[in-house]
């Protein structure tokens, strides 16, 4: 069991669970925050302890799929302070996945204020600093509105709870292998640069069948061509060049979602260390070309892939086959320095919780 600093409130308050063991699982924390749109507003919104969501048989989430979410994470810096990651960004985000799914926005001001409400009165579940572990926080809006024909919901739930999660790496980061796969993640001009539960719907038959084959993942191509780069099912995907520099994949029909975590990266590579960046379509022929590959997202940040099978012909990434590569390392310790406070953080990247 891990030992906690002594001299801060949030030490001597916190949970006493074996921070480094939870796994990436759901706890039920303390408590969570409900708002209820009805009559074409939203209401105050509250803390709840109630976990439970209680809907009509006929709600619009369990017959269309309106729902839309996001996941984010609460740190415990080395000076104390509890802390989230660019939180404005999954607001807008959030925005965005709700109007193409034709389900009213939820204020973005008042999404980073519900954020900083419901990890305050979770504060005893925050991992301390040193443990490896983290307060993952999702928010999720569905529609619990009555609907029988094919139409948008007239009420909507937004919720926002946290759950405690371990370390992403247990024993470090060791590269992974991942597949080609013969199914398409998102339709060109559809839904795949939302964050919406229908796409990630859609990649559990694939993923089982990958990890049956003994995969980690899948690498989705485009579903016009198959002959692009995407990305897999629950994270975008960056590639490292011969001469050091980051590719990061581009759709040419918007089928990618775009990754705050991504999004961080490539402002990390090319402000604070100094690389050549290119965002562009990477067609599958070039891959072989690369010399390291990384998959991000917000559970690990960056987790390093090895090698990637093309229907039984493999693609090696030498500088990052056994362990994590060179630009890749250098990438993921600046990225969660700055999340963790032992690097200085871009102007409004680090949001404190009071």
């Amino acid at each position: 069991m891990l030992k906690y600093r002594k001299g801060t409130d949030t030490d001597m308050a916190k949970k006493n669970l074996d921070w480094a063991n939870i796994g990436f699982a759901y706890h039920v924390a303390d408590k969570r925050y409900v708002s209820n749109f009805k009559d074409g507003k939203w209401d105050d919104g509250v803390i709840t302890e109630d976990a439970k969501v209680v809907l009509s048989e006929d709600a619009g989430v369990l017959h269309y799929a309106q729902e839309c979410f996001e996941g984010l994470k609460a740190y415990e810096t080395e000076d104390g302070k509890i802390v989230t990651f660019r939180p404005d960004l999954n607001a807008q985000r959030m925005v965005d996945s709700a109007k193409r799914l034709e389900m009213p926005a939820f204020p973005e001001d008042r999404f980073i204020k519900a954020v900083e409400e419901v990890v305050a009165a979770n504060k005893d579940w925050v991992p301390p600093y040193g443990s490896g572990a983290t307060l993952y926080i999702r928010p999720v809006m569905f529609a619990t509105g009555n609907v029988i024909g094919v139409k948008p919901a007239d009420e909507y739930q937004f919720r926002i709870f946290v759950t405690p999660v371990g370390p992403y790496f247990k024993g470090g980061a060791k590269p992974i292998t991942v597949k080609i796969s013969d199914f398409d993640r998102a339709a060109p001009h559809g839904t795949g640069n939302i964050k919406a539960g229908l796409n990630y719907a859609m990649s559990l038959h694939a993923i089982v069948t990958a990890h049956e084959e003994g995969f980690a993942e899948n690498v989705y191509l485009d579903a016009e061509s198959r002959t692009y780069i995407e990305e897999t099912g629950g994270a975008n995907i960056i590639f490292v060049t011969k001469d050091g520099g980051l590719v990061v994949p581009k759709s040419h029909t918007d089928s990618i979602l775009p990754s705050i975590t991504r999004r961080s990266i490539v402002y990390v590579a090319k402000e604070i260390l100094g690389l050549n960046v290119e965002e562009r379509p990477v067609k599958l022929s070039e891959v072989p070309e690369f010399v390291e590959m990384g998959l991000c997202g917000t559970a690990a940040v960056i987790s390093p892939v090895g090698k990637i099978n093309d229907h039984g012909k493999e693609i090696v990434f030498k500088d990052g086959c056994e362990e994590m590569g060179p630009v890749i390392k250098k990438l993921y310790d600046t990225l969660t320095g700055i999340q963790m406070g032992t690097v200085e953080a871009p102007e409004g990247w680090i949001h404190e919780i009071k």
